[in-house]
């Protein structure tokens, strides 16, 4: 078994020589990516119409172009969907990633240019790398493969020749270097099966016999994974399938959650687990420091990142603020400005601002996904941590849960309600969602606020959803895949409703 890993660290570690201007010059490094993306699509239809051969300075940049929801954009996206070139970024874009629908149901298709690949995607998973191999100097991660769970493409759109959509892993693996499809499992054409149900058993058969020493994806999806591949060669834990496995790499949803269910599954004198931000429309923030949480932004990766204080989110006209004047402490709605044509984009992500000089920030929720119906504003990352701490102190694993309001008739007050699947119960359903609420409790004082005396809002009930539901509502929107996932939490009821309804 050949090691290749002390002939690839020092290229890695370059890496952190580069993010060290990260500290007292994110405003320099910042501002020369404007700088250069305003160049590159000076000639575009955008950079014609907002004229950015003249725009020199940041000012200059937020007086002249408003901010942009994904429907603001629908139409430029879709002219460059139907093979128009020079739209929003310079050339013609034959990628896209298919995104979670808008509210009134259509997909969104978020562009992936070549500029994008090679300036983003690929530097930030270099990136996750780099920083891992500084964190532990001992590791021989590349002395076996990459075990990538990704998503599909969307084989029934009728597209211009030559253009794909899908899950942006899907994106990934398909443009990725050859070189590096040498080093992952599993074989391309397994990687990009489109039908969940027989693309597991696959995922399973081609990864048991490997030397799989890291792991990436969505850590809901690779549970499910992992725990077949568990079944099928009879194993208790996963390096007894994997002994050279070393490391996670996950994204996509709060990891939190299932840190139990991991750490059950996993001999934790070998393994360690980083944190990514690779969202469809960029790859923003990896973990570097495993007494932290909060994840370094990447700031030289072709993006330029306004920040919009999380209570002006609704104002028709928010102060949005560059890295240089942000503030710790504070919550932010992230604004990109990238290199896949996306102006000034308003994303739907809350961050937390955890630390300056460098800035590292937590993901704090989506700005759509709250429940906001009686003034108790809870976030997700209010839910992810309240979970967590009642998972462990009921003995349970909770696999997939959403909640939303009900609201106060017939005599009944107000109050949310959770539809929770289980991997393992709780022994008491009552003391679960009673540790839930006294977490939440103590981690939002509005939500304190409103439950105080039980005045305004009741305690929360429990709707226990049986095995599979989730995946069955995901499979009944088209959704069903390496990427997709539940919202989970939503401040009206459509949502819980289709769920409930297949019960």
């Amino acid at each position: 078994m050949i090691d290749f890993t002390p002939l690839v660290r020092s290229h890695f570690l370059a890496r952190m020589q580069e993010h060290a201007r990260f500290i007292d010059h994110a405003d320099a490094v910042q501002q020369g990516e404007l700088v250069r993306l305003i160049e590159k699509a000076a000639l575009t239809r955008i950079g014609r119409k907002y004229d950015f051969s003249s725009i020199r300075t940041y000012r200059q940049f937020a007086s002249t172009l408003p901010l942009y929801s994904y429907e603001d954009l629908r139409p430029q996206i879709m002219r460059m969907v139907n093979g128009i070139k020079d739209e929003l970024w310079p050339g013609r874009c034959m990628n896209f990633a298919q995104s979670s629908g808008t509210s009134d149901g259509r997909s969104k298709y978020i562009p992936i240019t070549r500029e994008s690949f090679r300036w983003n995607h690929y530097i930030g998973a270099s990136d996750v790398v780099s920083h891992y191999l500084n964190l532990n100097p001992a590791s021989r991660i590349f002395s076996g493969k990459a075990f990538i769970l990704g998503g599909s493409f969307a084989n029934n759109l009728k597209l211009k020749p030559g253009v794909r959509v899908g899950d942006l892993s899907a994106n990934l693996i398909e443009n990725m270097n050859p070189l590096a499809n040498l080093a992952r499992i599993p074989s391309k054409q397994v990687a990009l099966m489109e039908d969940w149900t027989e693309k597991l058993p696959q995922l399973v058969e081609s990864s048991i016999g490997a030397n799989v020493t890291n792991l990436s994806g969505v850590p809901s999806w690779f549970l499910t994974v992992l725990r077949e591949v568990l079944q099928r060669t009879g194993k208790s834990c996963i390096h007894e399938v994997w002994p050279n496995l070393e490391v996670f790499f996950h994204g996509g949803i709060a990891f939190e959650p299932y840190r139990q269910q991991y750490e059950q599954l996993c001999d934790m004198s070998k393994m360690h687990f980083l944190d990514t931000y690779n969202a469809s429309e960029g790859f923003f923030a990896v973990q570097s420091d495993w007494s932290s949480e909060a994840m370094l932004l990447l700031l030289d990766v072709g993006v330029f990142y306004e920040f919009l204080p999380v209570e002006d989110c609704d104002s028709e006209t928010p102060e949005v603020y560059p890295i240089w004047e942000i503030e710790t402490g504070r919550t932010y709605e992230l604004i990109i400005t990238a290199a896949n044509g996306l102006w000034r984009y308003r994303l739907g992500d809350t961050v937390t601002i955890e630390q300056l000089n460098p800035v590292k920030i937590t993901i704090a929720g989506r700005t759509r996904s709250f429940i906001n119906a009686f003034g108790e504003e809870l976030m997700v990352h209010n839910a992810d941590h309240a979970i967590a701490l009642a998972e462990k102190e009921t003995g349970s694993e909770v696999l997939n849960y959403t909640a939303a309001p009900v609201y106060a008739h017939d005599g009944q007050r107000g109050h949310h309600q959770w539809l929770i699947e289980f991997e393992r119960e709780p022994a008491d359903k009552e003391r679960f969602m009673q540790l839930l609420d006294q977490h939440l409790r103590e981690v939002n004082s509005d939500y304190d606020a409103k439950r105080t005396g039980d005045i305004f809002l009741a305690p929360p009930t429990l709707v226990v959803a049986p095995t599979g539901l989730f995946d069955k509502w995901l499979a009944s929107t088209g959704k069903l895949g390496g990427q997709r996932k539940v919202p989970r939490l939503s401040n009206n009821r459509d949502i819980i409703e289709q769920m409930l309804k297949l019960l």
